[in-house]
């Protein structure tokens, strides 16, 4: 019975994505379930890329295959930060595990067809890529000229991605488009997790709310308070500390 249960346990876990982080998995409900469209939503500098890299690197270890779209980045710039949070995937990326692709859109027209063109572009490279992971960040770029037809277009065809076996995450800054079009967003993925700072004594700390994660295995909790430290990675803050 003992070795059942082990086996149902590790089952289950080969049908999630893992952050890498059992604090932040616990308020996951144990991590995104695999085949999900998962939107990670906040502001500047809430730690979007960090969770995603968080992410990354749960997943490698889980013996995920990982594509990785950076609109900030280089891969020399990415992996260097992924190991200066002691998240160190370079063998993963020597590997082959590990594909990073810098999107940078320099030199190009900026209008409604343009950006309609590249969000196809994406879509359709996310389908044809062998990784079974995807992650997008961010979409805002991507987005800028879109019209809200095409952005629900783009998410639709992530979606039915994502049915056919892709798990795809995109992070989306708020200021990118009006509240009634970002909740017609977030009703179109499965997973929403929304990222905010909030001023602990005399520091700014990320807050990490999970509002929705579909086909969760157990009950989500709802907040998870972090830090990120240079040389450590990401710490958790006790929840007596951040309402302190």
């Amino acid at each position: 019975m003992v070795e059942s249960l082990a086996d149902l346990e590790e089952e289950k876990k080969k049908n999630i994505l893992s952050s890498g982080n059992g604090e932040i998995d616990k308020r996951l409900g144990g991590g995104i379930p695999l085949g999900s469209l998962t939107l990670i939503e906040g502001e500047n500098d809430t730690g979007k890329s960090v969770l995603c890299q968080q992410f990354v690197y749960g997943g490698l270890m889980s013996g995920h295959n990982i594509a990785y779209y950076t609109t900030e980045n280089t891969i020399k710039s990415f992996l260097r930060q992924m190991e200066s949070l002691s998240l160190d995937v370079s063998d993963f990326y020597a590997w082959g595990y590990l594909r990073v692709f810098p999107v940078h859109l320099e030199g190009i027209d900026w209008s409604t067809e343009q950006m309609r063109s590249i969000l196809n572009l994406v879509a359709n490279h996310i389908k044809t890529i062998r990784e079974n992971i995807a992650i997008i960040d961010s979409l805002t770029m991507f987005t800028t000229y879109s019209t809200e037809d095409d952005v629900l277009e783009f998410l639709t065809r992530l979606k039915n991605l994502c049915d056919n076996g892709k798990t795809i995450l995109i992070t989306l800054h708020q200021h990118a488009f009006k509240e009634d079009t970002l909740v017609r967003i977030r009703s179109a993925c499965d997973c929403h997790l929304f990222l905010r700072k909030e001023q602990v004594g005399d520091r700014y700390v990320s807050v990490l709310e999970v509002s929705k994660i579909r086909g969760a295995r157990k009950t989500t909790g709802n907040i998870v308070s972090f830090e990120v430290h240079p040389g450590f990675g990401l710490k958790i803050i006790p929840v007596s500390e951040a309402r302190a």
